[in-house]
């Protein structure tokens, strides 16, 4: 049963691996000359999107990394004058991260060309095809942090 649809599934799983390190390696590269990392990138596009300011564990979750991993990020970003810390009102040890107007500035700039880029690649598929993988890798997404959360694997 080489079609089956759990071999199916499969075969998403294994591209989606596939597509994880293609991913990274291409966002390293596309962010270079903005002297940033893919991860970084990452990080402040997390902070962007939340349009107020956010603790390393909320980024953590939201770009499916560790919070010592995504710290360690953010760290840096606050070195380079990227981002900057707040005083957490609900958390002391917990700082919220904020875009400084170079940050802001940095993923502007970096968003557009992105834009741009997706424009181009969302060309390859129709509407509904993009629709049917965003529902697919959602679904599994939730699937998984819920057998995580249930089983604390």
């Amino acid at each position: 049963m080489a079609n089956s649809k759990a071999d199916q599934l499969t075969q998403v799983i294994l591209n989606v691996f596939r597509l994880n390190g293609a991913l990274t390696e291409w966002g390293d590269r596309f962010v270079l000359p903005d002297g940033l990392t893919g991860t970084r990138w990452r990080m402040l596009g997390a902070v962007a999107l939340a349009q107020r300011p956010v603790t390393a564990p909320q980024i953590a979750l939201t770009m499916g990394v560790t919070r010592q991993g995504a710290q360690k990020q953010l760290n840096i970003l606050v070195e380079s004058g990227l981002m900057e810390t707040q005083p957490n009102p609900m958390h002391k040890r917990s700082p919220l991260y904020a875009l400084t107007e170079s940050g802001q500035s940095v993923y502007d700039s970096v968003n557009a060309r992105w834009q741009h880029q997706a424009t181009e690649m969302a060309g390859q598929f129709s509407a509904a095809e993009l629709g049917a993988a965003v529902h697919i890798l959602q679904t599994l997404v939730e699937t998984h942090e819920q057998s995580l959360a249930e089983h604390n694997v």
